[in-house]
């Protein structure tokens, strides 16, 4: 008996391993479809139409990631030359949806995918695709197949992304069929968790407008904004060379910020997130750099104190304050793992200032009350000064209040304006003055405006019958624009026809020196006690100091004249010859001075040739 006994042990154990043998096998064959086990014989095309739902997945998680969170790129809308952005960020070839922008019509707006809506995108994407999955070369090897209608389900987590699809796929050879129905795979993918930490970074942004900070420190240090200079000539700043400046600068300090780092370095910005994060800016992308006074593309500043009568103050300072409008894109990359997730904002500075955050999308802010209401329609033609159509932008001002109506197509543009009572029409056009006409637009109506072209025209300057080297400002001052340049650097204006009076200063190196010299200031404060309180007031002086002063640049020579300019001039010489008269060259500030009220009598010669 215990033989028997220990022989059926035995068999009941083989017969468990064979059983455990059998489950494990069917538990590790893949693929499965529910609870149906798949023919050997069949599984080749279904291999290949699960490869076909990774790949799609795969790419369309890999727009998600590129192109902020979009397979489908929302609609697009292009920028103005008063807001340069569009909606979308042009990235080696990528489009790439602005999380935050400002539209053509100065709208501050924001398009952040939900991860719902980035759900339902990658829903829609492999639904389209999976339709064109090629399984030819199965049907060529025999095998039927038959598709139905796919549905979509997607759940994207902080580590991976889920996909499960319902499709009848038939599948039948050699006398085995079968039909799938239910279809999932599983997609190893960090994009759940970039999104997140890019949400993160973007509403700090929004919150704190850190970018728009780091703008402003940047604009303070590489441009011109405010200060004052002990000098006795006038300050002069290139305005294309400050934006190039400053282009570079925010290109290279927008590149140096982070995330990751110790608090007390400058550039880190704290987050809160474990990624690394990257701030990308071009100074190729499209931007927007503005600044105000200036004369043309020159930023001048003049000197106080060697004008006649402020001879007591004993010493010339230069004081200068100049406004910015910036807007420029950057491009913010959440990278873990070796991938990246991206998306753009606008960076917009307006006054020297960042602008003010926003607390939801589409919000209007800075838009005239009056730009809101065009109701009126009307047919603006723009043309040169030879009736040729020119594509030009058009604005509208009233009542000091200017609206962006929009670009014209081959000369024409045909659009609803505000109503206003002697409004003015603007055109803009690079390579051509800006033209203004005033125009009600109680009711609808058409308009022609002419453009004057604008020539490049060669400068030489001459004092006393002898060109030139040295410093001098040269302007050409109309009723419509001033142009100027900063002789010798500059000697190229550019001219339309018009009246013009011609004004030149003429600066030489200088050893002058004004002596340290102390003065006296009394003002009435007062009184201390009862009588402050009676109204009673008393003399207190204070002695003001002035340390010594050397002037490097003087007023030598010069003049102003009044000419008339033809389009034919324009077109028949290619340059300006300017003849000065020299004046003497100062050794004191009362020589300086004098130097000013003579100047005022000197004429000059203008010679086109």
């Amino acid at each position: 008996m215990r033989d028997k006994s220990g022989q059926v042990t035995i068999f009941i154990i083989i017969a468990i391993v064979i059983v455990a043998v059998v489950i494990l096998f069917f538990a590790l064959r893949k693929p499965t479809a529910g609870s149906e086990q798949i023919p050997v014989a069949l599984e080749p095309p279904y291999v290949a139409f699960l490869s076909c739902l990774q790949d799609d997945s795969f790419l369309g998680i890999e727009f998600l990631k590129s192109q902020g969170g979009y397979i489908e790129l929302p609609s697009f809308e292009p920028g103005s030359p008063y807001m340069p952005f569009s909606s979308q960020l042009n990235f080696l070839g990528t489009s790439i949806p602005y999380w935050y922008y400002v539209s053509g019509n100065n709208i501050q707006k924001e398009q952040v995918p939900s991860k719902e809506e980035m759900e339902k995108e990658l829903e829609k994407f492999i639904e389209e695709r999976i339709k064109s999955c090629d399984l030819s070369s199965y049907s060529q090897r025999g095998f039927e197949l038959s598709r139905g209608e796919p549905t979509a389900q997607v759940s994207i987590n902080a580590g991976s992304v889920d996909i499960s699809l319902k499709m009848d796929l038939g599948i039948s050879s050699t006398g085995e069929n079968i039909l799938i129905k239910d279809h999932s795979i599983v997609v190893n993918s960090r994009l759940g968790g970039l999104y997140d930490s890019a949400k993160i970074v973007y509403q700090k942004e929004q919150d704190e407008l850190f970018l728009e900070n780091y703008g402003v420190d940047i604009l303070r240090l590489y441009a011109p904004v405010d200060g004052v200079e002990m000098t006795c000539g006038p300050l002069t700043w290139d305005a294309e060379k400050v934006f190039n400046q400053l282009g570079e600068a925010i290109e290279q300090n927008t590149l140096a910020l982070k995330t990751q780092g110790s608090s007390d370095d400058y550039f880190v910005v704290d987050a809160g997130i474990n990624q690394d994060v990257r701030f990308l800016n071009s100074k190729n992308w499209s931007n927007n750099f503005e600044v105000a006074p200036s004369d043309g593309r020159i930023l001048i500043s003049s000197p106080v104190g060697n004008q006649p009568g402020l001879g007591i103050l004993g010493f010339c300072y230069v004081p200068y304050h100049y406004v910015y409008n910036l807007g420029y894109p950057v491009l913010v990359q959440v990278e873990d793992s070796g991938e990246i997730f991206q998306f753009p904002v606008a960076v917009v500075i307006r006054g020297n200032k960042p602008r003010e955050p926003i607390a939801s999308s589409a919000e209007e802010v800075a838009i005239p009350e009056f730009c809101k209401y065009k109701n009126t329609i009307i047919d603006v033609n723009a043309y040169d000064e030879e009736m040729r159509p020119v594509d030009v932008e058009i604005s509208y001002e009233c009542s000091e209040t200017s609206c962006y109506i929009g670009s014209t197509y081959q000369g024409d543009l045909k659009a609803y304006f505000p109503q206003c009572a002697n409004g003015k029409i603007t055109a803009r056009a690079e390579g051509y003055e800006d033209a203004s006409y005033e125009y009600s637009t109680i009711n609808s109506g058409e308009t022609d405006i002419v453009l004057d072209k604008i020539y490049p025209i060669a400068v030489n300057l001459k004092v006393d019958g002898k060109n030139y080297g040295k410093e001098a400002v040269i302007s050409f001052i109309s009723d419509r624009a001033s142009k100027t340049v900063v002789y010798p650097e500059q000697k190229t204006i550019g001219l339309s026809q018009g009246e013009y009076e011609v004004q030149v200063f003429v600066y030489d190196n200088s050893s002058l020196t004004i002596e340290a010299s102390t003065s006296q200031q009394c003002v009435s404060v007062p009184k201390s006690g009862i009588g402050g309180l009676l109204g009673l007031t008393e003399e207190r002086c204070f002695d003001i100091q002035m340390p010594e002063q050397i002037i490097s640049q003087a007023l030598v020579g010069g003049g102003k004249t009044n000419i008339s300019v033809l389009d034919s001039m324009l077109k028949g010489y290619d340059g300006v010859e300017i003849n000065a008269e020299s004046l003497p060259k100062p050794t004191s500030l009362e020589q300086l001075q004098l130097n000013y009220i003579l100047f005022e009598d000197k004429n000059l010669e203008v010679d086109f040739n």
